[in-house]
């Protein structure tokens, strides 16, 4: 058996890229995971990719250079839009970056749309194990199904997924599956090796199980467990496509395809260990104020003018800034009532039981009028620097956000005995 120097195929492989103009740096990451595939003894997501790729650079469906945009930003949670860059370098893009926000947050959730075939799962997942994180990584994919129980149309990918948790000894303990019985990588495997596949692999298009990999890739892939395997890849297709705001279902395109944009969408959630504490994402010190978690309404909670949006955060304050800190409330609630029209009130209550401790919270008319406010409010970054500055060193915010009904507003007005829905005050 011959031996293949593994730096050189890398290097051969990122040279291939930077042919059609993907930055060196970015090349040799693409190589890397490509050869690491082959390596793991999964060819079907190895350098058998690396013409698919550079088919799709010479056409511009996949822009060389990757250049992923910030869509929103709500702390723990983040949309990124890849702009139909490189699925690997999109995706490394929102792993480090999940990382360093289940840093700052204990977790951290990352939606990608618009991007590309981004090889193994599980290399992804492994590097975030590696950082201390459960990592958990969704995709779309092309489709290749046909709905359960039907063989008229393919309607959902193979959509894999992939979940690693650091392990005892510093070794990873990994799950990198897709939901169909076999990745389609290894059906084009076998067609080029003029091999037959086992007949549970695929159906041809009549609906019957076929060995024949020239019909599988005309027909349709068999889910894993059945009916279960075609329900788990529908809500990955969900979880990657539609929530990120992707192509989902038949409008995806897969990397064996040249001239078309791809339109993938990926998801990427992280969590710290149970034990570590999260700290600043310079490594230590408070997190950062004002980053609020995203709390999407269930179609149930939209009923009704009603509906109000209400944010809290609950804090603790360095006792020598304290008044700092009040004036800094003051300003920021006045800012906000005139610079945010949905912004119905900002109020803090301060703990009877330890006096650094406060509880801030704002009432908005709905969900998009707290986004619309805090992407805008020209104050908004001088609040968050006063504050930052105010709170023990070490200290977290626990900052969560919720919808709520005028009639559930007794509860928070509660706090100060101020019935004004515009009262603020120290």
């Amino acid at each position: 058996m011959s031996s293949i120097d593994l730096d050189r195929l890398t290097r051969f492989g990122a040279d291939v890229l930077t042919a059609p103009g993907v930055p060196p740096s970015d090349a040799t990451l693409v190589s890397d995971s490509l050869v690491t595939a082959d390596i793991w003894g999964h060819p079907s997501h190895g350098m058998r990719r690396l013409p698919w790729y550079a088919a799709r650079l010479r056409s511009g469906e996949m822009r060389a250079v990757t250049q992923p945009r910030v869509v929103s930003d709500v702390g723990a949670v983040v949309v990124l839009d890849g702009q139909d860059g490189v699925g690997q370098v999109v995706t490394h893009r929102a792993c480090q970056d999940a990382v360093r926000r289940a840093a700052e947050f204990g977790v951290s959730a990352v939606a990608v749309r618009n991007s590309n075939h981004f090889g193994t799962a599980a290399y992804w997942t492994r590097q975030m194990a590696a950082q201390g994180c459960v990592g958990i990584l969704t995709t779309n994919g092309s489709p290749a199904m046909a709905p359960w129980g039907g063989r008229e149309t393919k309607t959902v990918g193979a959509n894999p997924w992939s979940i690693a948790t650091p392990g005892p000894d510093g070794r990873p303990v990994v799950l990198d599956i897709a939901n169909t019985g076999v990745a389609r990588g290894k059906i084009y495997a076998a067609a080029e090796r003029g091999q037959q596949i086992p007949d549970h692999w695929a159906i041809d298009a009549d609906g019957h199980p076929t060995t024949d990999p020239a019909a599988a890739i005309a027909g349709f892939l068999a889910p894993m467990a059945g009916h279960k395997g075609y329900g788990i890849s529908f809500m990955m297709d969900v979880l990657s496509g539609v929530l990120t705001g992707s192509s989902y279902a038949t409008d995806v395109v897969g990397p064996y395809v040249p001239d078309q944009r791809s339109g993938c969408g990926h998801r990427a959630r992280r969590g710290r260990r149970r034990g570590r504490q999260p700290a600043g994402r310079d490594g230590g010190g408070p997190a950062r104020p004002g980053r609020h978690r995203r709390c999407r309404l269930r179609p149930d909670d939209r009923r009704g003018p009603g509906l109000m949006f209400t944010v809290l955060v609950n804090l603790q304050v360095r006792p020598e800034r304290i008044e700092e800190f009040l004036r800094g409330i003051q300003a920021n609630a006045r800012a906000s009532l005139r610079d945010e029209p949905g912004c119905l009130r900002f109020d803090v209550h301060r703990s009877s039981e330890d006096a650094h401790r406060f509880l801030l919270y704002e009432i908005y008319a709905d969900e998009a009028a707290f986004y619309e406010a805090h992407r805008a409010a020209p104050h908004y970054a001088q609040w968050r620097e006063v504050a930052a500055a105010c709170v023990y060193p070490g200290g977290h915010w626990n900052t969560f956000a919720t919808p709520v009904f005028p009639s559930d507003l007794a509860e928070f007005s509660q706090l100060d005995q101020h019935p004004d829905p515009r009262r603020t005050h120290p």
